[in-house]
């Protein structure tokens, strides 16, 4: 019986691999080779536009409050606890472990002088 299979595989095999060759379109498009890198190396420089109107609806979902669309960094900024969420291809990405910290101001001092 695995003989009946084996041969019966090795058949169809060679039966596909025959069409195959016969068929001139299909050795054109094996004789094309694209690079996948040179596809993924074109970056797109127009983002897609952040819908303001989301802002309404929109809240951090760590503080539960308001956020603020950053145009030149494109993300929604969380002013209480700096950290901001990115937008990718137009959709806020709100998952709080892909926001990032935002730098705060070093030169006011964090404990109190007497």
């Amino acid at each position: 019986m695995l003989k009946n299979v084996l041969s019966r595989l090795v058949r169809e095999t060679v039966r596909v691999h025959l069409h195959v060759s016969a068929v001139p379109s299909i050795q054109t498009l094996t004789g094309c080779r694209v690079s996948v890198r040179s596809f993924a190396e074109v970056k797109d420089e127009v983002q897609p536009p952040f819908d303001s109107s989301l802002l309404e609806v929109l809240v951090c979902p760590l503080s539960k409050k308001p956020l603020r669309y950053d145009a030149n960094t494109n993300e929604l900024i969380n002013e209480e606890l700096g950290i901001a969420y990115p937008i990718v291809d137009g959709i806020p990405n709100m998952i709080p472990q892909e926001a990032r910290l935002l730098q705060k101001d070093t030169q006011t001092p964090s404990t109190p002088s007497e």
